[in-house]
């Protein structure tokens, strides 16, 4: 699929949306939030991703979907999480963390089947979580064990999207009694194919954001297996999981980033119009730069995610801890640049109603969403163990391949096959942190910072491989998860730099190809290694405040795309 026909696609969708201030839009923010003050999906929503065929984008193309371009699935469900986050989840991308896992471990005949259930508008859920054990899936207690010639299923999951609606669903369940890597297995059940006493579903779960999203439970009671549920191999359960969340935590954080987008956009349009003190909001300096800096925050999520959904295609074995510090780090910087856009908008950050109100939901909406499937914690047990092999194999000064920052450049087809549970032996976006050191750019104060954040990788690189066996693992102490987050941040200033150096060569680039811009997304990151206070320079806060009203006014996307989003 050539360039315009992605763009003509993601841009067939906003314009089916339409304006989202207009309160005669059914599909508008005044009827997003009416249905979440009742708790509800927006049901003009999931009509208008019916008609467009969103269950499409979750299906490879192999198979006869849509998804080819990771990073383009991530683009194109965007503008759904700029409307509202409770119709981006509920709608479908539950399907999606749940079909990754049948395309990476199921069989041709499972892949097929589920590939036409959800090109014909079929929901899939996925019961992984138990209350009880969060996100240490090794010792949910579900269980499917043999009795004569059949495997029945017994026990609960509970806060699972979509599960009472959903016409199958994926699970997770115990096949041994240890609490192994090998003691879990996955399964794909179509509910026809269930005993219907077998099965009883629990109430529904009150949640303080994305109101709107069914989340409920369902429990097992001597649930016979049908022949040929099993995904992969038995054991496998953990493998699977592991290697589909490679897929998930970079999808659903890039996705996500439509909340800020939008926030920025409402905030902005807030501070324009509101007089205080005799002038607009947007006149007083320190609003400005509040602006301008939750601006350059989003600009570096969207680096780190769309570099990383490149990399689930160009290096696939080596994307398992990229994929975690974009789940770590993401949601982070998300929540975290919300709280300062609610400072500017002062008491309406409270008002549920009115035309800034819908700020407050995204803001209930995004600590619920980036929970998912695992938290920060979890991410950054996923990272750890890794940490020693990559310093002593992976951190050398490396170009990573050109298409990796490039998004106009084709990508070979992801291979889900190929997703490693570790890989270890490279890590070419840490890596390009190390050759762009080594090539100044020319700008004293940017090549200063780059410098900085090298030697900072240096010194991880020490203190990773120094690391004993007892701090590679749930045990580690909290010195040991503060050289995780720190990776994270390195490979998020390696992303920005990335995506700078290929803008910068080519003259219709606009804003990306300025260095304002890479000043300010590295300064905001070398602050969270305690290199600085994370002030942005005079020159990089104003150009980036002219530049978020230039998109705000002009009705475009304050991501890196700059797409058309206002109609």
């Amino acid at each position: 699929m050539t360039t315009p026909e992605r763009h003509s696609r993601t841009a067939h969708l906003e314009s089916l949306f339409g304006d989202p201030f207009d309160e005669a839009n059914p599909v508008g923010f005044r009827r997003v939030l009416e249905a979440d003050e009742r708790g509800e999906l927006l049901a003009d929503g999931e009509r208008l991703l019916d008609d467009w065929g969103c269950n499409e984008e979750f299906v490879p193309r192999s198979l006869g979907g849509r998804w080819k371009d990771t990073d383009e699935l991530v683009r194109r469900l965007r503008p759904v999480f700029r409307r509202d986050a409770s119709l981006g989840l509920g709608y479908g991308v539950t399907s999606l963390m749940a079909a990754v896992n049948v395309w990476a471990a199921g069989d041709p005949a499972q892949r097929r089947r589920l590939s036409e259930e959800l090109r014909s508008g079929g929901k899939v859920a996925v019961a992984f979580h138990e209350l009880s054990h969060g996100n240490d899936f090794l010792r949910n207690e579900t269980r499917a064990h043999p009795v004569g010639d059949r495997m029945l299923l017994n026990g609960s999951k509970e806060v699972i999207n979509n599960v009472q609606r959903a016409q199958s669903m994926v699970l997770f369940a115990r096949t041994a009694t240890g609490n192994g890597a090998r003691d879990h297995s996955v399964f794909w059940l179509r509910k026809d194919e269930l005993d219907s006493g077998s099965l009883r579903y629990l109430p529904r779960f009150a949640t303080a954001g994305i109101r709107g999203c069914r989340l409920g439970g369902v429990s097992f009671t001597d649930c016979a297996l049908p022949d040929g549920s099993l995904v992969g191999t038995a054991g496998g359960g953990a493998e699977t999981a592991l290697r589909a969340f490679q897929l998930t935590r970079t999808v659903l954080p890039g996705m996500a980033l439509g909340l800020p987008d939008t926030a920025l956009h409402v905030v902005s349009r807030f501070a324009t119009r509101r007089r205080l003190y005799g002038a607009a909001v947007s006149d007083i300096p320190h609003a400005r730069d509040t602006l301008a800096t939750a601006f350059a925050d989003l600009l570096v999520m969207d680096c780190l995610a769309t570099t990383a959904a490149r990399m689930l295609h160009l290096a696939p074995r080596h994307v398992g801890a990229t994929a975690a510090a974009v789940k770590y780090l993401v949601p982070l910087m998300l929540e975290q640049s919300l709280y300062q856009l609610s400072l500017v908008l002062g008491a309406r950050f409270y008002l549920r109603e009115g035309p800034y109100a819908v700020f407050g939901k995204i803001y209930r909406d995004a600590p619920v969403l980036s929970l998912g499937h695992a938290g920060g914690t979890a991410c950054l047990l996923t990272i750890i163990p890794q940490l020693p092999l990559l310093a002593r194999r992976a951190w050398h000064a490396e170009q990573p391949p050109t298409a990796l920052f490039d998004t106009d450049a084709p990508l070979p087809e992801l291979d889900f096959q190929q997703l490693a549970v570790v890989g270890g032996s490279a890590d070419p976006l840490a890596a390009s942190l190390l050759a762009e050191a080594a090539q100044p750019s020319g700008r004293q104060d940017i090549d200063a910072l780059v410098s900085s954040l090298a030697a900072e990788l240096r010194t991880l690189q020490q203190q990773c491989s120094a690391l004993p066996p007892t701090e590679r693992g749930p045990s580690a102490g909290p010195d040991t998860f503060a050289l995780a987050e720190r990776y994270t941040v390195l490979l998020a200033a390696a992303a920005c730099l990335g995506v700078w150096r290929r803008h910068r060569a080519r003259p219709d680039s606009g804003l990306l190809g300025e260095p304002q811009w890479i000043h300010a997304a590295l300064t905001r990151l070398a602050m969270r290694l305690g290199l600085n206070d994370g002030r942005l320079p005079q020159d990089a806060s104003e150009t980036l405040f002219a530049e978020l009203t230039r998109r705000v006014d002009s009705g475009l996307s304050c991501c890196l795309d700059a797409s058309p989003i206002l109609r």
